[in-house]
């Protein structure tokens, strides 16, 4: 295994759930060897308080986390991502900036949570719902040995957990 840490940024459109769910776990998940981020084409410029609340519940860092845009990670000066994944269809099909570095990039699409459910108890189960989903993902992200596959290798196994 390399020392090196892997910068990972997770994309979405308004950046207040799932990426910052995919942010979380990748930080929480990564144990120093990956250092996740979050922006989003479109940031709604707040947090989903349901995505605060999942996290909670499953003990990993809720504070800190805010809505930005992915411009801040094109700038000069900007951490270097060495993965990008979109997790939503409209961050898909968007035309992202140049990354410096060119990244491995996939598509991780995940059913929007935000704004599902009448009460706090199917909000919850959404969110519960793109948690699993994205833990599964980031789990299966990190078992791969990323250091000892080459680039076509490591570009189909990232599409492949895309679709699991």
């Amino acid at each position: 295994m390399t020392d090196k840490t892997y910068n990972v940024l997770i994309l979405c459109t308004g950046n207040s759930a799932r990426s910052i769910l995919g942010e979380a776990l990748i930080n929480h998940l990564g144990q120093g060897r990956f250092k996740g981020y979050s922006a989003g084409s479109q940031p709604t410029g707040t947090v989903n308080p349901y995505a605060l609340k999942t996290l909670q519940k499953h003990g990993l860092q809720s504070e800190g986390y805010r809505s930005k845009s992915w411009d801040e990670f094109a700038a000069p000066g900007a951490p270097q991502m060495d993965f990008v994944f979109t997790v939503c269809g409209n961050a898909d099909g968007e035309a992202c900036p140049l990354w410096p570095g060119h990244p491995m990039r996939a598509h991780w699409g995940v059913d929007d949570p935000a704004g599902v459910g009448r009460n706090d108890e199917e909000a919850m189960a959404a969110f519960a719902k793109a948690f699993m989903l994205l833990k599964r993902r980031v789990e299966l992200f990190m078992s791969l040995p990323v250091d000892k596959l080459d680039a076509l290798a490591l570009r189909q196994k990232l599409q492949e957990i895309g679709q699991q």
